[in-house]
């Protein structure tokens, strides 16, 4: 991938989306849609920021009964999306169904533990053991269901990155040197979750709320 940045574009209105994507296309690959784009704007939103002509990143999340979740991917099919994720803790049969059920041209990829989440969050939830460790057990699970990747913070996807040479790694959470963190707990710089084997960055206020977000986007790109 010539540019793995993947501007996550999570906006209410659809004619600011459609315009922020376009002054950034030449220096982002792909375009994140998240849960409150897709609740907002639908299938007709993914498909106007399609029409843009880059890769579009479906972040769904789908964490349900397998049945449920491979008839949501068959649903999907006709958005033509690069990427769709899962919740990885939905189990393998879950995870299994996903993929078989999946275009084939679509990678799937198992979310593993959220970016705003830590140690504490995680012991909260009964889950015992570091984040990650946690992290890792989800990576193992999702690569022995076939999946083709996860999403993990980049302080693991290193550790990932030795475990699953081939795997598809999506880093979210990231911040260039310097950039205030708001609601992420474990985060890294784009230079070094690339450098760490991560194939996708996930990168959103940092370009989106620039004041020239081009240029935000072209000087994170200068420094992969």
């Amino acid at each position: 991938m010539s540019n793995p940045i993947y501007l996550a574009l999570d906006v209410p209105q659809l004619r600011d989306g459609l315009d922020l994507a376009k002054k950034v296309s030449e220096h982002v690959g792909g375009i994140k849609l998240g849960l409150e784009f897709f609740c907002a704007h639908g299938a007709h939103g993914v498909h106007m920021i399609g029409q843009l002509g880059l890769p579009i990143f479906l972040d769904l999340k789908l964490h349900d009964i397998p049945n449920t979740v491979a008839s949501a991917m068959q649903a999907i099919h006709v958005l033509e999306p690069s990427i769709v994720t899962v919740h990885a803790s939905g189990g393998r049969a879950m995870l299994e169904d996903a993929k078989a059920a999946a275009g084939e041209n679509t990678k799937v990829v198992g979310v593993t533990m959220l970016t705003s989440m830590d140690g504490r969050d995680l012991e909260r939830t009964g889950i015992a053991g570091t984040a990650h460790d946690h992290v890792m057990r989800l990576a193992e699970l999702s690569q022995d269901a076939g999946l083709d990747g996860i999403v993990c913070s980049g302080q693991e996807v290193k550790s990932v990155h030795s475990q699953w040479k081939d795997g598809f790694l999506v880093v979210p959470g990231l911040r260039p040197a310097g950039s205030a963190i708001g609601d992420q707990k474990r985060v890294v710089t784009p230079r070094q979750a690339r450098d760490d084997g991560a194939s996708v960055l996930v990168i959103g206020r940092p370009i989106s709320r620039a004041e020239d977000p081009a240029r935000a986007a072209r000087d994170i790109e200068a420094t992969l």
